[in-house]
């Protein structure tokens, strides 16, 4: 009996690095394809974009709704580590996409898109095929959480969390448990609990701050992570 449990936790463990580790490649992949169009920019055009945030918006492009499984943006979680990075893909089919060694997070399409007044909700695993969101709980009030698309970085501060039941949907309106019209742009992640059960939900809240345009450059916070070999 226990050498199961040790192989299954090892199968896990293993499991996930294996996945995460193809995941980070076709994440980086993405995001490299996305850099060519700045490569025309001098040196001078990047340095002044990149880590002053001074070329910033507060009012965001909104990505238009892609096909099933398309993989359209790259979330990028600082506190989840310095070479964590895993790609957002439309729907949140298991097969399709939350399983995929290629993207492993995905977009509710009830949801608004990115960008839109409203709620971005993503969902992801949080053990097995590389547990794109096995750290949730690690997060802090205030933390950054970068969404890089095409057209540059929607940059969210997180908020706040709570546990529900699945069948709980409501987390998912434009205003997370309410019927409000929406006033703000909320990204919402959401992922099982505990760990190797879905007895629950987890919820993380937070909340659009800024968006920073390709031309601008890399913000800094990130620049370590964004199209890497």
């Amino acid at each position: 009996g226990m050498f199961v449990l040790l192989f299954l936790g090892w199968h896990v463990w293993f499991n996930d690095v294996v996945l995460g580790a193809a995941q980070d490649k076709a994440s980086a992949t993405l995001s490299q394809q996305w850099q060519i169009a700045t490569r025309g920019q001098t040196e001078f055009d990047r340095a002044i974009g990149s880590s002053d945030g001074v070329f910033v918006t507060s009012v965001p492009p909104v990505l238009p709704r892609v096909n099933d499984a398309e993989a359209f943006a790259n979330l990028i979680i600082p506190r989840f580590g310095d070479r964590y990075v895993r790609t957002i893909a439309e729907t949140v089919d298991i097969a399709s996409v939350l399983n995929n060694t290629a993207t492993s997070v995905g977009h509710y399409p009830s949801s608004n898109l990115l960008g839109e007044l409203g709620n971005f909700a993503i969902a992801g695993h949080r053990t097995t095929y590389g547990a794109a969101f096995g750290w949730v709980d690690n997060l802090r009030v205030g933390d950054r959480i970068y969404i890089e698309a095409e057209e540059g970085w929607y940059i969210y501060r997180f908020r706040n969390l709570e546990f529900v039941y699945p069948s709980e949907v409501a987390v998912l309106n434009p205003v997370p448990q309410t019927t409000i019209a929406a006033q703000e742009r909320i990204l919402t992640i959401t992922t099982c609990h505990p760990k190797l059960s879905a007895a629950e939900r987890f919820i993380a809240y937070s909340v659009f701050e800024s968006f920073v345009p390709r031309e601008n450059g890399t913000p800094t916070e990130v620049s370590a992570v964004v199209g890497r070999d």
